[in-house]
C-alpha cells in the first residue's frame, strides 16, 4: 500500500524532531526517521496495527514506537499517517476529520 502522511502528522514530525533536536540533532534526525520507517512498516502491513481503542473503527489504526502512537487511516489502497504523538497524552481530537468520524 502507499504511504501518505496528513500535513497534522507532518506537523506533528517536525515538532518532535525540533523537541530532541534540543539535545542533539543528529539524535533528532535519526528519531524521526525511526518514526518514519515504522509507518513504512505499517503500510506494509495495515491490518497489523491495533485499532485505535479511542475510536474503534476498522479503519482506524495505530503502531506503536516506544511511547509514541502513528495513528492511520487505512484506505483502499494506501494508508493516511493522522497524527504521531506521545502515548502519555490524550487522543488529539483533531486528528479525525467528520467525514470519517461518521462512518462506521
Amino acid at each position: 500500500m502507499k504511504l501518505r502522511w496528513s500535513r497534522q502528522a507532518q506537523r506533528d514530525l517536525l515538532e518532535i524532531g525540533r523537541y530532541i533536536a534540543k539535545d542533539g540533532r543528529a539524535a533528532a534526525r535519526r528519531w524521526v526517521e525511526r518514526l518514519r520507517q515504522r509507518a513504512r512498516q505499517a503500510a506494509a502491513y495495515p491490518h497489523a496495527g491495533r485499532i485505535v481503542p479511542e475510536h474503534s473503527r476498522p479503519e482506524l489504526r495505530e503502531v506503536l514506537l516506544r511511547s509514541y502512537r502513528i495513528v492511520y487511516f487505512v484506505g483502499d489502497d494506501a494508508i493516511e499517517v493522522l497524527t504521531v504523538f506521545e502515548g502519555h497524552r490524550l487522543f488529539p481530537k483533531r486528528v479525525v476529520p467528520d467525514a470519517r468520524d461518521d462512518e462506521g
